[in-house]
């Protein structure tokens, strides 16, 4: 296993992404999902396996409701340490946009009957396209399945809830990925800087704490102004 289509596609003197390698294999097994507001809105949904993250776009994020059958397009592996970027990907860039993380956790394979499976079986039912795992994240949990749709083009794909009770009747992703107006500011802030400078690396979170640090201080400089401003009149 390589992680040669990822780098192919990647240039890492422009973008902060993670070049990675192929991670040691390990029992406990993690998973991330990111949401990636690029050329369109999409959630990335990545499963840890043969030392790679195993991926697949999301375009209307992943639901908790069984009747959403999403759909899921698999993309080339990513490396594990991909899992924990966060940050701006810079215009003229493969991905260009902003990713953040929405969900992370661990997971288990699992078979028909509930029951944890091996990683070899894992992946032997990767091949056939019909894979189930049991998610143990912040906000997706229980049961889920991917299964690859024959006959729709070699890597579309269907993510599913099963129903337990984890199971809910409507469920939106967007609707757990509210922004504060803190955050979308330095959004904008970061990608402006990272069009003009490429190379420079621009994360979300350098430019959130900056736009935090210049908010509160607007705050303080507007209340010394409130505060002068009672004064006069008192006088």
């Amino acid at each position: 296993m390589t992680l040669a289509k990822y780098k192919t596609k990647r240039r890492f003197n422009e973008t902060p992404e993670p070049e990675g390698k192929v991670a040691k294999a390990k029992k406990q097994k993690t998973f991330v999902i990111q949401r990636h507001d690029a050329s369109h809105l999409h959630y990335d949904f990545r499963l840890e396996a043969e030392g790679v993250l195993k991926s697949w776009a999301v375009p209307k994020g992943p639901s908790l409701n069984p009747a959403d059958k999403r759909l899921a397009m698999m993309v080339e592996d990513h490396p594990v340490s991909y899992g924990t970027f966060e940050g701006v990907i810079p215009e003229g860039n493969y991905g260009a946009g902003f990713v953040d993380v929405w969900d992370h956790g661990t997971y288990e394979p699992i078979n028909e009957k509930s029951e944890v499976i091996t990683e070899k079986e894992f992946l032997a039912n990767l091949k056939k396209g019909s894979l189930k795992f049991r998610m143990k994240g912040r906000k997706l949990k229980g049961e889920f399945a991917l299964v690859k749709m024959h006959g729709r083009g070699e890597n579309t794909w269907l993510l599913i809830k099963h129903r337990d009770e984890y199971a809910m009747d409507e469920y939106d992703a967007e609707d757990y990925a509210k922004k504060s107006s803190v955050k979308k500011s330095a959004e904008k802030k970061a990608a402006r800087e990272a069009k003009k400078s490429p190379l420079k690396k621009v994360t979300v979170k350098k430019a959130i704490k900056k736009a935090s640090v210049k908010k509160t201080a607007a705050k303080k400089v507007a209340t010394k102004k409130t505060a002068a401003t009672a004064v006069k009149k008192k006088r």
